[in-house]
């Protein structure tokens, strides 16, 4: 079997950078090339030397249509804007288009939703094993439980993280509410402040945290009378999102249009 291309949008920052390492460690996959932002002073820079890898001979381009043309697959962990507009050259170009963005719109997954007509998308707010057994026991715990357990989603990132709360405790919220039965949209509470009055059951609650260097802590609590059932999960490297994501590449290949999560690559 031929080597998998697979290239990588925002190769300069620390998730790109991780993802650029992986890929050249994974066998049967190789660096097909990487974008930054235009202006970006990585511009032009081998991106094996910007990943701290011996130099690779690809340059860091800032036209995405460029690596896309000439890879199988292409891995992006950037920003809405960007990540759309890679969706409908991935689309275009027929390749698999792996999604760790987070902080999406409903007009941003309208536009990805589309995009997996015609391309391989996989798309997760978390791209690591743990994360998404956490996930799949999240939704077996809530359906096993009745109201009377109110389930709260609490999660702390590092200081530079934009979008709260997190992709992944949005992904857990979603598994919760699944398992209830419940629309997470019209059961969630994302602010208490000030006197809020008692807790409305069956709402699924959510705590954000920042500080520090925290690659990502996420734990589900089920809080009932006299009991409390307590699900965590602490990332300590972003390895695991990158070989995750990695994985998701190459699972994809061959499998034709259709919008994916890593549940489906797992087989959870």
């Amino acid at each position: 079997m031929s080597e998998i291309r697979i290239a990588v949008t925002g190769a300069a920052g620390r998730m790109g950078r991780e993802l650029v390492r992986v890929i050249s460690e994974t066998p049967g996959s190789i660096v097909s090339g990487g974008t930054e932002s235009p202006g970006s002073p990585h511009i032009g820079a081998d991106i094996g030397t910007v990943a701290g890898l011996p130099p690779l001979g690809i340059a860091i381009s800032a036209d995405p249509l460029e690596i896309v043309a000439k890879s199988d697959a292409i891995i992006d962990f950037t920003s809405p804007a960007a990540t759309v507009e890679i969706a409908g050259l991935a689309a275009n170009a027929r390749i698999v288009h792996v999604i760790g963005t987070t902080g999406l719109t409903e007009t941003d997954e309208a536009a990805i939703k589309a995009a997996a007509r015609h391309a391989t998308v996989i798309k997760a707010g978390n791209m690591s094993l743990g994360v998404n057994l956490l996930t799949a026991i999240t939704r077996r715990i809530a359906q096993a439980l009745d109201e009377t357990f109110d389930i709260e989603v609490v999660e702390m990132h590092h200081r530079q993280k934009v979008d709260a709360p997190s992709g992944t405790a949005l992904m857990l919220g979603a598994a919760a509410a699944e398992g209830r039965g419940i629309d997470l949209k019209t059961h969630s509470v994302h602010t208490r402040d000030g006197h809020t009055g008692p807790r409305k059951r069956g709402d699924i609650g959510f705590a954000t945290l920042r500080g520090g260097t925290v690659v990502g802590d996420h734990t589900v609590v089920f809080a009932g009378d006299g009991e409390r059932i307590e699900i965590t999960h602490r990332a300590a490297d972003r390895s695991i999102f990158a070989r995750g994501a990695v994985k998701a590449a190459h699972w994809g290949q061959g499998k034709g249009p259709g919008l994916f999560n890593m549940g489906d690559v797992l087989g959870l």
